[in-house]
């Protein structure tokens, strides 16, 4: 027999699957790879970063990091610039997004607006909480398993 423990964490752990397999598809229908349009997200949240803060926050090394770096900038995404702070390091800086990338977000936007409407003020509140600090907690996490401790 289930616990609610055990059935909580099996509908976090679907809920987690259907939201990265989501953002694939996503990329992919904006001929991006996800990690692609993970650096474009982080870029567009953060601002610019230098190409190792990038990398710190995508979890790849340099070489990828370069790679990545490359592929956005030649596809129009991203521009490498002179710090404004040291001239010896540059700063990578969104200067556009996929042409696709509205219309393909566009269903799970709706969707999830639909399931948010339905729930009171008060609970949209708590819900929009729990993303802020869950968002918080998976980036610590994934700082911890960066820097190889575990928290457990």
């Amino acid at each position: 027999m289930s616990t609610s423990s055990d059935r909580a964490s099996e509908a976090y752990r679907r809920y987690l699957s259907a939201v990265l397999l989501h953002a694939h598809a996503g990329a992919k229908a904006c001929d991006l790879g996800a990690t692609d349009l993970y650096a474009l997200n982080i870029l567009d949240l953060s601002g610019p970063l230098t190409p190792g803060e990038l990398g710190a926050r995508t979890g790849l090394t340099t070489g990828p990091t370069t790679r990545l770096i490359d592929r956005l900038e030649q596809a129009g995404y991203v521009r490498r610039t002179p710090s404004p702070d040291d001239r010896r390091k540059v700063i990578v800086e969104p200067v556009g997004e996929p042409a696709d990338l509205d219309r393909a977000l566009a269903p799970a936007r709706r969707r999830i607006g639909e399931i948010i409407q339905g729930y009171s003020p008060d609970e949209a509140r708590v819900l929009f909480d729990y993303f802020e600090r869950a968002a918080q907690a998976f980036t610590e996490a994934a700082e911890e398993l960066r820097a190889g401790r575990t928290g457990g």
